[in-house]
């Protein structure tokens, strides 16, 4: 559910007078390989400004904070969601729709895994960062409630399209538990098979 980044060497050490990392891409690297070295809690943004061989003001010019570093490009990739749910045809059915865009949304590239899952990791384990995903899945929850507001021709916060939002958060939310829970499981396949559950009420489960 975060914004992807691309793998990296396992064990590479962050090296001093390190050529500048100036973009936003290089500074997650660099962060990232704080975080699994030193911790989430113990790393500092000057930390990471220094590890980056930059100042911590062009480090605030790329984060809010240490904790959107976690997040990546989230916002954007949230945007990316809206234009995928407005190219669903119309007479798709609602849950089929957000079932196929969800699912590709949180599709990563095979090298990107390992990333993907020391981000999640991250987001769904470290207490100081509970606060912060809240607000971060008020966002993702927020677009899943547009799209079934706009398809069920209610206002977004109708308690029927705000019931699609949270109930979509949940299922994704259990799914990358057990994607984290399960080394080699496939996260498309988890969340695909959780989604379509969702999609008929779990009525199998009966």
């Amino acid at each position: 559910m975060a914004a992807k980044l691309s793998d990296r060497p396992e064990n590479l050490p962050v090296r001093r007078g390190r050529r500048p990392s100036t973009t936003r891409h290089d500074l997650e690297r660099v962060a990232f390989e704080l975080f699994e070295r030193d911790g989430f809690e113990a790393t500092t943004v000057d930390d990471i400004a220094k590890a980056a061989g930059i100042g911590r003001r062009t480090f605030f010019r790329y984060f809010e904070s240490k904790n959107d570093v976690v997040w990546g490009s989230f916002i954007e990739q949230l945007d990316h969601m809206r234009e995928q749910f407005a190219c669903r045809p119309a007479d798709q059915p609602l849950m089929a729709a957000l079932r196929e865009v969800v699912v590709e949304f949180n599709r990563f590239d095979p090298a990107e895994v390992p990333w993907h899952r020391r981000r999640m990791e991250l987001i769904l384990r470290v207490p100081a960062l509970q606060a912060h995903s809240t607000l971060r899945y008020a966002d993702w929850r927020a677009v899943v409630a547009e799209f079934a507001a706009t398809r069920l021709g209610v206002d977004v916060d109708d308690l029927v399209a705000q019931a699609v939002g949270y109930a979509t958060l949940g299922v994704c939310l259990a799914a990358y538990e057990h994607w984290l829970a399960h080394p080699g499981v496939d996260l498309s396949g988890i969340l695909d098979a959780a989604l379509g559950e969702l999609a008929v009420g779990f009525v199998a489960r009966r």
